[in-house]
């Protein structure tokens, strides 16, 4: 706190406690600041970007909690911070520290990327304050008119049957591919021509973008020479991060939506609320922790609530919170123009005390909003803490992550025991989830690879997980993958594994894209991108998480695959959702039928459904058009007699033909490898998926 200049060369009026944040006025700036306990807050006024000639200004006015003034003679551009002084006792979780420089939680816009500095902790190892001054290792608020709307919408509004979402990472998605060198690995990246022609070609709706809140990495992480690749370490709830600008994150990140608005995609953005960077007591104080430690993170008995598993957990029970959460959700809906959220450890978003409620106040703050109850919301539907698997669970308005239909699927590829009545659950719909009469089955957020996990190459290459890099001896992420490597652990030059595994990878991608639903997709899945067998890559920033785009026939291969199927979805919407005639959301609706049939086109009796190494299901699905005529598709699933295979077996692809007699016209719009057909039957030489038009 040195080179401090005198307060009294600014005017300071009472001012207003509505907005929250910096606003300009036409005297200057309104500063307010939510701080229940403080005792004294300080407004600090920087002429650059470091601490020398800091200014600090007492706030003088406190309306419910609010502390706020007018200071006359600011203008847009100006950098501040605050100091916050109260009582310091961490055992009833007040850690007030004037040696702290606070950014902002209303702060539109950063001066620079935080990074983790020793002198941002506001008290010691030993529990004694730490009198360290952070104002040097903190980036500085900027005061900015940047609250004018987007203005380029997304032209045509994306139906909930229409919907495909393609999950990528900012600086992963164009870190390798060829472009301007500058773009590469930022926000303007992702709507360069080579970028939009491809997601183009793939046909998805929906791009579904990891964490752009300004974040910084973890003192561990830093330790280790490693950084928060993923983002999910979240400072400001606000500000898009400086990681993927080149110069101005705000403008930056604004066009590239707009960009994705003008080549027709929704822009869904996967957002942080139930936890920050500041972590446990002891680590940094660099904002919510500084301003009113007790009223923004929950806690009991002295300790924090560690739902989340990172240090802390935000209390979106607190009304002064969920105002916060709300008005960043309507900020990036209206300003930075995105359609919706993913929203991560979604369940803490539903806790009240302690328990999740379906009509917690936040999910019902949320509901009841003109403009964020119009958005597209889609919940990870768990969090560590008690009862934090809540699956289904979420208001209608919500879609889910179905976890469920991941590792169902992936058992059943896989070639376990008794997977077809799941299966045909999980492809269905997974209704006895999202119950018929309530939900919609396209409310299943269906998936076989995400980022937390192995991509499809890996599922496919590695039965074990191999994180060594995170340098946490391998212990971190998933320990059952239900994976399969096809008799060699991790990359080979043998053709017949190489190809089995691509046939593997097609049979996933061709369930995922046939099933009733909102399919899911990782970035560089359609590329066969390997993450070299690891499944926890979040804090690799580099060519472990970065996409390849080397051209292949796995490439081609499978993106052809996808654009096809996504087309078919879009020619056939009874392939997103049946309406069937049980289903009471549908009885104002024409009603769709679906036969389940054998290996010999006949339909399933008990003792098919309970044969437990069975390994082909298949169904018809009936709608009646408009004018009347009928759309019947005919889908196949196949695994090829992989049941209990051993690992080490390695020409499975020609051993287990299958061939299905014909009953009627058929007219084959898709299949995987391997998949024929002649005026009699349709034969399938190995593990095959395909979709086929009867008349």
């Amino acid at each position: 706190m040195q080179n401090q200049k005198p307060q009294n060369q600014y005017i300071q009026t009472p001012g207003h406690p509505h907005p929250l944040g910096a606003s300009l006025t036409e005297a200057g700036v309104n500063f307010a600041i939510y701080s229940h306990h403080a005792k004294q807050v300080s407004l600090c006024l920087f002429a650059s970007d470091d601490q020398e000639g800091e200014c600090q200004i007492a706030l003088k006015q406190k309306t419910q909690g609010i502390w706020h003034a007018e200071i006359h003679g600011l203008k847009d551009g100006q950098l501040y911070g605050y100091r916050i002084d109260g009582e310091f006792n961490p055992k009833e979780q007040h850690l007030f520290n004037p040696h702290k420089l606070l950014l902002d939680p209303y702060a539109k816009k950063l001066s620079g990327k935080l990074h983790w500095h020793p002198d941002q902790s506001a008290m010691l190892k030993t529990g004694a304050m730490n009198t360290q001054d952070s104002a040097h290792s903190v980036p500085k608020c900027i005061v900015s008119q940047q609250d004018e709307r987007a203005t380029q919408a997304l032209s045509k509004k994306i139906k909930a049957e229409s919907r495909s979402l393609y999950e990528l990472h900012i600086k992963g998605f164009s870190q390798q591919l060829d472009i301007d060198e500058r773009l590469k690995g930022k926000y303007l990246g992702l709507i360069e021509p080579k970028s939009l022609a491809h997601l183009k070609a793939l046909g998805i709706t929906s791009l579904q973008i990891m964490p752009c809140f300004a974040f910084a990495s973890e003192l561990r992480l830093q330790a280790l020479g490693l950084t928060n690749y993923w983002g999910y370490n979240p400072i400001n709830f606000f500000t898009p991060d400086y990681e993927y600008a080149i110069e101005d994150p705000v403008t930056e990140f604004k066009l590239m939506v707009e960009g994705l608005h003008k080549a027709g995609f929704e822009v869904i953005l996967d957002v942080v609320y139930n936890h920050t960077y500041e972590g446990e007591l002891d680590q940094a104080n660099v904002s919510f922790k500084g301003i009113d430690n007790k009223s923004y993170y929950r806690s009991e008995q002295g300790e924090y609530l560690n739902f989340t598993g990172c240090g802390n957990c935000f209390d979106t029970y607190h009304p002064k919170s969920i105002q916060l959460i709300m008005d960043s959700m309507r900020y990036w809906l209206e300003v930075m123009g995105v359609d919706g959220f993913r929203f991560d450890l979604g369940v803490d978003l539903g806790r009240t005390q302690h328990g999740f409620d379906s009509r917690a106040p936040l999910l019902s703050a949320m509901l009841q909003d003109p403009i964020i109850s119009q958005a597209c919301l889609i919940s990870e539907p768990w969090d560590i803490g008690p009862d934090g698997y809540q699956l289904g669970q979420f208001p209608t308005a919500f879609l889910e992550c179905n976890d469920k239909y991941r590792d169902n699927i992936k058992r059943f590829w896989r070639g376990d025991k008794a997977q077809v009545q799941e299966f045909a659950t999980r492809i269905m719909g997974s209704r006895d989830i999202f119950h018929k009469g309530h939900k919609s089955a396209v409310q299943s957020v269906n998936y076989v690879s995400y980022h937390d996990g192995f991509t499809l190459h890996d599922l496919v290459s590695y039965e074990s997980r191999h994180n060594l890099a995170n340098q946490e001896s391998n212990r971190d992420g998933h320990g059952e993958n239900i994976s399969r490597n096809f008799g060699h652990e991790g990359e080979t030059d043998k053709d017949q594994i190489n190809q089995e595994r691509l046939n593997q990878q097609s049979c996933l991608i061709a369930t995922l894209l046939l099933s009733q639903g909102t399919p899911h997709i990782l970035a560089g899945d359609e590329l066969s991108n390997t993450q070299m067998g690891n499944n926890n890559a979040y804090c690799q920033d580099n060519e472990i998480s970065w996409l390849d785009w080397k051209t292949s026939a796995k490439r081609n291969l499978l993106e052809s695959q996808i654009s096809q199927l996504l087309a078919l979805r879009k020619q056939h919407p009874i392939l997103a959702e049946c309406r069937l005639e049980d289903d009471a959301l549908f009885h104002h609706d024409i009603k769709d039928n679906v036969i389940w049939l054998n290996q010999k086109n006949e339909p399933m009796t008990h003792d098919d459904w309970h044969q437990e190494d069975r390994d082909f299901i298949s169904l018809i699905l009936e709608r009646r058009k408009d004018a009347g005529s009928l759309d019947r598709l005919w889908l196949g699933f196949y695994r090829g007699g992989l049941v209990n295979a051993p690992s080490d077996k390695e020409n499975r692809l020609a051993d287990s033909p299958l061939e299905i007699p014909l009953k009627w016209q058929t007219k084959l719009l898709f299949a995987t490898q391997g998949v024929s057909l002649d005026d009699t039957s349709l034969k399938c030489a190995h593990a095959s998926v395909f979709v086929a038009q009867l008349s």
